[in-house]
């Protein structure tokens, strides 16, 4: 099932598949709702109904540019489809909307599981590297004219293959799968509106996140996402992290089976739920 939510000055585009209790799956910020096409079957298999959809100015989805809530965007989409509580599973600026969400709504929200989540309000410790490569990512996007196909041939680098790895690491239609998705993302004019951010931040009210948290980073990811699961497992009433060594970002992509059967595995004792 497809369709578009409408939200104010904007609308969402949604899909929704199998049945049994909700997942929504929330998308990276250099990706959209594709990024999960390698996973649903799966999770659709096990018995889960799977929702997935695209953030305001990603994939198919619009706004004005006016300010504009990210969780109130979702809950939404959860009305919309009917789901009075989904559990939810972000990559990135997914998990931190997720995050975020079970913290301002925690009635709508039954589990997170962030895929190398973000996590508002928490800064982690780059490596020198690692800031040489944001030095450049700013240099490329603050040109006078931004030369596009660097820019997403640098988020390919980043994000798929992971900093200071080798171009073949990961299958070539997964990069080029990331590359289709990020490259409309630099589009001249572009209407992006302006989040409204939690505030205070999820950092400063990680004993509000009281749902089961799964945190899922790989190794081969920035620091900061490393970091960013361990701060979680630490802070969070209810979580967990687990590290794996040989994955970077968008591990949904890269390694879906192995993240259906831990996503599964962790959400099995919460069923049914609805």
């Amino acid at each position: 099932m497809e369709r578009f939510v409408e939200v104010p000055g904007g609308r969402l585009f949604a899909r929704s598949e199998g049945a049994g209790p909700p997942i929504v799956l929330m998308h990276a910020a250099v990706a959209d709702s594709r990024a999960w096409d390698a996973m649903v079957p799966g999770l659709v298999a096990a018995g889960y109904r799977v929702v997935r959809y695209d953030y305001r100015a990603f994939g198919a989805s619009t706004t004005e540019d006016i300010p504009f809530s990210n969780r109130a965007d979702l809950l939404a989409l959860l009305d919309s489809f009917g789901i009075a509580r989904a559990a939810l599973v972000g990559n990135s600026r997914g998990g931190q909307i997720a995050f975020d969400t079970a913290i301002e709504f925690p009635d709508r929200v039954i589990a997170v599981v962030g895929v190398g989540a973000g996590l508002g309000g928490f800064d982690g410790e780059p490596t020198s590297a690692e800031l040489a490569l944001f030095a450049e990512a700013e240099r490329l996007e603050s040109a006078a004219e931004p030369d596009v196909d660097a820019i997403v041939d640098m988020d390919v680098r980043v994000w798929v293959d992971g900093p200071g790895q080798p171009p073949d690491r990961v299958d070539s239609p997964i990069r080029e799968a990331l590359r289709a998705m990020d490259r409309p993302l630099y589009t001249p004019g572009r209407v992006t509106g302006r989040p409204i951010v939690l505030d205070p931040p999820a950092n400063e009210r990680l004993a509000e996140l009281r749902c089961p948290v799964l945190a899922v980073a790989g190794k081969l990811d920035l620091s900061e996402i490393v970091q960013t699961a361990q701060r979680l497992e630490a802070g969070a009433p209810n979580a967990r992290a687990v590290i794996w060594p040989h994955v970077a970002h968008m591990i949904g992509m890269e390694a879906p089976d192995r993240l259906n059967a831990l996503i599964v595995e962790f959400l099995e004792p919460l069923c049914p739920w609805e």
